[in-house]
């Protein structure tokens, strides 16, 4: 790929980003989005973070030490941090934080052994 194709490619996704987020805005400000539009709105974004949710646990290994400890305590602290908070981003970067913590230092491994 030379530059100009570079360029190119990065005004194309720009535009297709910004005509996605501007759809609704551009074709529903003076009247009610269709329902469908309300129901995706509202029902897509938990399914999806279920998803998420599922993928990132499928290859715990159960068997071998910390037994899934560190996932799941993660998975409990964001439960915990946004009933108690209400707010995503400290739910999943306080559980990202110490997750990461948990496998860098491999402390439930030494804690178990």
């Amino acid at each position: 790929m030379n530059i100009t194709d570079i360029y190119l490619s990065i005004l194309i996704i720009a535009a297709v980003t910004f005509f996605t987020r501007a759809f609704p805005f551009l074709f529903f400000h003076n009247r009610k989005p269709p329902e469908i539009i309300l129901f995706v709105g509202k029902h897509i974004p938990p399914i999806i973070i279920t998803i998420l949710v599922i993928y990132c646990l499928k290859d715990i290994h159960w068997n071998q030490a910390p037994y899934g400890l560190n996932e799941c305590i993660a998975v409990a602290l964001v439960i915990i941090l946004h009933l108690w908070r209400r707010n995503s981003l400290i739910s999943i970067f306080g559980a990202t934080i110490v997750y990461m913590f948990l496998i860098q230092s491999n402390f439930l491994t030494n804690l178990i052994h």
